[in-house]
């Protein structure tokens, strides 16, 4: 059975929309949704099951830590032990394309994190439809990749519906997507920031943090 497709307008997205995607989500379903970094999929961060599916649909393995999307900053306070040097940074770079690898706190169920490190993986989108989504919803969202095992790179919303569709329970689409590619991932578990993965939005980092 081929999944629910919604069309939400990007500048005023469609409340009435945006609360049936939200429904589905507290019921332990899994979305293909557009973020600021592209295609992604999604589930709420206390749904075990959910989070299940998703990595089965990854072909991720229990032990890969997976990142969410929080609203804003007092959000990120909730779900990851910032220090002061850290929060100080985070109020410069978000929203924005930028993971931030960060303690996880108690409120962050084990099996979404590194099993070793005990870290996650937070993320502040710049994207009008993830934050209405995030507010309805109330909790952070699981965001992984849209992609296959083994599958080539996808080039627009129709190739990702056709692959995604008989997969999860909703496809959302988009008159508009300000895709700006993959994020920078930054470890912030010390004072001492480091660079994991150079991406969107790295030229304004500079201004913030010196990885020399």
């Amino acid at each position: 059975m081929s999944a629910v497709t919604y069309f939400i307008h990007y500048d005023t997205p469609e409340k009435q929309k945006i609360r049936k995607i939200v429904d589905v989500l507290r019921d332990g379903g899994v979305i293909l949704y557009p973020t600021d970094t592209g295609f992604s999929l999604g589930c709420s961060l206390s749904k075990k099951n959910a989070i299940e599916k998703l990595r089965r649909i990854r072909g991720l393995d229990k032990n890969h830590a997976l990142t969410f999307l929080c609203e804003d900053l007092s959000n990120i306070s909730e779900f990851a032990k910032v220090s002061d040097s850290s929060y100080r940074t985070l109020k410069h770079l978000i929203p924005g394309p930028y993971t931030f690898i960060l303690p996880a706190s108690k409120l962050v169920p084990k099996f979404t994190q590194n099993p070793k490190r005990k870290t996650s993986g937070i993320r502040v989108p710049e994207n009008r439809l993830c934050r209405t989504l995030l507010m309805e919803l109330g909790e952070p969202i699981i965001s992984a990749t849209a992609k296959l095992p083994n599958q080539d790179i996808f080039y627009d919303d129709e190739d990702y519906i056709e692959a995604f569709s008989k997969l999860v329970d909703v496809c959302v689409r988009s008159n508009d997507y300000h895709f700006v590619g993959e994020s920078t991932v930054i470890d912030m578990t010390t004072d001492d920031f480091e660079l994991v993965r150079e991406g969107a939005g790295f030229d304004k980092i500079t201004q913030f943090i010196d990885f020399d």
